[in-house]
């Protein structure tokens, strides 16, 4: 730390940030437009100009840009002098003489930084009298509208994508008042972190365009810490509700998750919440197939009967629902009539992962440490796809070569523009093996694609470079042995390795092949890191919880020795071919659903009972890294249907003892759940209990400017209604509440006198860009074993085989389609592809398929029509379908097939 003197008052600051940086840490409030704190600084808007001075003598001293001056001992500096003040108030002045007077129809309004540095520099008068610049808007796709008239030039929007996301499509045009920040033309924005530029954005130039489609005031949301559900990586949300509907997702920042980013399926995945297809109404369904609506307490009491004796019953559980509701069904049904719901093959691979992760030597990094790593193996894992916000921290970790090299020089860090010109953009070892082309190759050192065997063999042979110990393969390819030696070389040579696997290509050897690279690190005395993507948001969480597979719930069906089910949150079309689900249903005497939406599973159900989704529930996940999160209801329906399955649940048990006990509260549950699993030690604690107060009070679900209660009931009342109470959580659902700042598991909205803005999110930090005040939300469940050699898998032993006449099928991922949920909402499903099949350009040209043919798949006993795409990074005697796309067939991937179709 260094000390250093701001407007007389001495300060003790960290050298390695900027003046800005340390004035913001420090609570001062220095106005700023381009600087970021994950992007660093480039100096490009001039707002945050500030006087220093040489020393005591200098009286006259000179502006600098606070975001482009380094911190040193001694420094003098005046932020609130006169002169400095009206340096900013002058800045602000000329960012406002093209700006439109818009604010009242500007989306943006009410939570837009310009506002907030505008009153903060004290301009509040505009002289500007001439003609204003304009622009003509583009189309940049069902994400982001555009309102480029509002633009101040600040390049935050460019080197986001650009420079940190890596998109190609997105650029800065002309030069002078004339810059122009969109594609070359209009067209969908095709990176898959777009989405950020809403919140990266300090005016109204880029903004929410499903928010448009119902627009409310950022001040009359009713909003809640949520968890984002469409992946394995917990990243945290802010869910926004008015009027019972979701209105839009935001990044809630954890510095050791998704820091201030999310992924645009994660931040407009959200609208199936508002569904026409939502259950809604507890149902039985009647001998003529139409479903007939009963209330609450009837529904209990009949599936309490249903389920009256445990021996002939089973649950199915979903790595979608909350690990309370699995819970739940587990302790509802008898533990040994519990199954996972997802296939044996998934179930086998999440358990090896568990054991992998528990039991060896090296540790599961959070996506923060990920971004530190110095050199990074990924094996069979497309990123931008099934992981999204992982491929970007990796983009970020590439970047450790180019940190390195102005190592010894004066440059700090933050100096974004001077770092990339000096390192010139050098990246840091990445190497990719995949079964296709990624949206990371651009940024890989080499790469490889091949079949998921040769993905493996490839990881073995790194491994058994690297310790002797490991197990070697017998007659490597080409191939892969040409490239072997020089990732093995990069991995001694890094300080922080880093190797990436996953569940994606269904091979356990791939698994094994990277623990064992990981633990061959391990032994060397490096501090490796081994990253595993699992499938959904609570995959591990379920996997921790144990159960057996839906393999092992169809064959009790077809024993006999079950005729009841109850199946929660899960459609098991999505989890086994149709011709086994058929069979599993038509053997099944009662068959009950808890879910949200109606799909194919719901259409065989003859009970059926709604469930609230994340939005209206309480909850906990825990992710691919082991972190157990809690997300919380963002608004009380005033549907009483709409519960959690683990309070549906409670309810039956409650009717089927006939007890008169109360209902469980959430808290309760938690500390049952850790009874019956010590494993989740500390579920219970990562947020505050519900009886958590400060000053006597709880914490507003709605900032204190929300309006209009009265107004919105006023066709039913003119009375104010009572709030509805919240049993459950420390939050309330009104205005009224804590005004101060909350823990930082149970922040709703960011807000602080004076910042408005997403921007506020500094005043929650211990230092701009750190930890939150009170630590980041969540607890890790497992960590490694300390000092263990843990004992290398076995290399497969045989290379893999092409058959004669047949194709190898693998999956191929897909960001918009391939997750259920966020399938359904408008803006994704517009970007989902169709169904197709890919195959390799040289196997197309052999059998005389075009682009857009179609051809029939032979897999097991099914026929499949696809048109085609030609895929060039796709192997020969390969071919690729889209997993989960709506229209697409369940099959258990990978698998052999035999083609016919197009001109052979």
């Amino acid at each position: 730390m260094v000390k250093i003197i701001i407007d007389n008052k001495e300060y003790e600051v960290d050298p390695k940030k900027s003046l800005l940086e340390s004035c913001l840490s420090l609570g001062l409030d220095l106005p700023y437009f381009c600087w970021h704190p994950a992007m660093g600084s480039v100096g490009a808007c001039r707002q945050c100009g500030v006087k220093t001075y040489r020393d005591e003598s200098d009286t006259k001293g000179k502006i600098v840009m606070a975001c482009m001056e380094p911190v040193k001992e001694g420094m003098r500096v005046g932020v609130f002098e006169e002169e400095a003040k009206a340096f900013r108030a002058g800045v602000n002045e000329w960012m406002m003489t093209n700006h439109p007077h818009d604010c009242p129809v500007c989306d943006e309004g009410g939570e837009c930084h310009l506002q907030d540095m505008t009153v903060i520099t004290g301009h509040n008068y505009r002289r500007f009298v001439f003609k204003k610049r304009t622009y003509r808007n583009q189309h940049l796709g069902p994400f982001i509208n555009h309102e480029m008239n509002r633009c101040i030039q600040c390049y935050r929007c460019v080197r986001f994508y650009r420079d940190y996301a890596g998109g190609r499509d997105f650029d800065n045009m002309a030069s002078h008042n004339h810059v122009y920040f969109g594609r070359h033309e209009d067209g969908v924005l095709e990176n898959e972190f777009s989405g950020n530029l809403v919140e990266v954005c300090p005016t109204g130039v880029f903004t929410d365009k499903s928010l448009k489609k119902h627009f409310t005031r950022k001040w009359d949301y009713s909003t809640a810490p949520s968890i984002c559900t469409n992946c394995s990586l917990g990243c945290n949300t802010i869910t926004g509700e008015r009027y019972g509907m979701i209105r839009r997702i935001r990044s809630r920042y954890n510095g050791q998750v998704n820091g201030y980013f999310i992924c645009d399926r994660g931040r407009y995945g959200y609208e199936f919440v508002n569904d026409t297809k939502r259950i809604k109404d507890p149902s039985l369904r009647k001998e003529n197939g139409n479903l007939e609506k009963v209330d609450k307490a009837d529904m209990q009491s009949h599936v309490a009967k249903l389920f009256s004796g445990k021996d002939k019953v089973i649950g199915i559980g979903s790595p979608r629902a909350s690990l309370e509701s699995n819970f739940a069904l587990k302790k509802f049904v008898g533990y040994n009539n519990f199954f996972q719901g997802i296939s044996g093959k998934e179930l086998k691979l999440t358990n090896t992962i568990l054991d992998i992760l528990q039991n060896g030597a090296a540790r599961t990094p959070s996506l923060k440490e990920v971004e530190k790593a110095d050199a990074v193996l990924i094996l069979g894992e497309d990123l931008t796809n099934t992981a999204p916000m992982l491929a970007l921290a990796v983009r970020q970790s590439i970047r450790q070569k180019s940190f390195e090299k102005i190592k010894g020089t004066n440059i700090p860090e933050w100096q974004d523009a001077v770092v990339r010109s000096v390192s010139q953009n050098e990246k840091g070892p990445l190497f990719i093996a995949s079964l296709y082309e990624t949206k990371l190759d651009d940024v890989a050192t080499k790469t490889i694609r091949c079949f998921p065997d040769e993905i493996a063999m490839l990881g073995f042979e790194v491994a058994s470079l690297l310790d002797n110990m490991a197990p070697k393969i017998n007659n490597p390819s080409k191939q892969i042995h040409s490239l072997v030696t020089e990732i093995s070389l990069a991995l001694k040579e890094a300080k922080r390795p880093l190797i990436i696997s996953g569940i994606s290509c269904f091979n356990e050897n791939i698994l094994h092949a990277a623990a064992n690279v990981a633990w061959a690190l391990c032994n060397s005395g490096k501090a490796a890191e081994l990253s595993f993507v699992v499938p959904e948001a609570n995959s591990l969480g379920t996997a921790m919880l144990g159960g057996k597979s839906l393999n092992d719930a169809f064959d009790a069906v077809e024993k006999g020795n079950a005729e009841t089910v109850i199946i929660l949150e899960n459609d098991l079309y999505r989890r086994a071919d149709k011709n086994s689900v058929d069979a599993f249903f038509n053997k099944c005497k009662n068959i009950v659903v808890l879910d949200s939406l109606e799909n194919s599973t719901t259409s065989k159900a003859g009970t059926i009972i709604p469930v609230g989704t994340f939005a209206e529930s309480d909850g906990t996940f825990v992710n691919n890294e082991g972190r157990a999160q809690r997300y919380y209801q963002a608004y009380h329906s005033s549907n009483p249907n709409l519960l959690e399955g683990w309070r549906w649940l409670d309810g039956i048990e409650l009717a089927k003892s006939s007890s008169k006990s109360e209902l469980k509260n959430f808290n309760d549950f938690l500390i049952e759940l850790v009874e019956s699993f010590p494993k989740f030690e500390g579920i219970q604690k990562i947020t505050p209990p519900p009886d958590f107060r400060i000053a006597g009070q709880k914490i507003p679900r709605e900032t204190q400017r929300y309006s209009g209660r009265t107004a919105m009931h006023a066709n039913i009342n003119v009375s104010e209604p009572k709030p509805p109470e919240d049993p459950d959580s420390p939050l309330s659902y009104t205005m009224e509440g804590y005004k101060g700042e909350p823990p930082s598991s149970l922040i709703p909205f960011y807000w602080s006198p004076g910042w408005n803005s997403v921007q506020a999110i500094n005043k929650y930090q211990i230092e701009v860009g750190g930890e939150l005040h009170g630590g980041e939300p969540g607890k890790r469940l497992i960590e490694p074993k300390q000092n263990t050699n843990a004992e290398f898998f076995n290399a497969i032993a045989e290379p893999f085989k092409i058959k004669d006449g047949e194709f190898f099928v693998v999956p191929v991922y897909h960001i918009f389609g391939s997750e259920e949920l966020s399938s359904i909402s408008p803006s994704i499903a517009e970007l989902a592809p169709r169904p197709y099949v890919a195959i390799n350009l040289d196997n197309a040209e052999k059998l005389k398929i075009k682009k857009d043919d179609e051809i029939n798949l032979y897999i097991n006993n099914y026929r499949l029509r696809l048109p085609v795409k030609i895929k060039l990074g796709l192997p020969k005697g390969m071919l690729g379908i889209p997993v989960s796309l709506y229209g697409m067939q369940y099959f258990d991937l990978p698998v052999w097939c035999k083609i016919s179709g197009g001109n052979n």
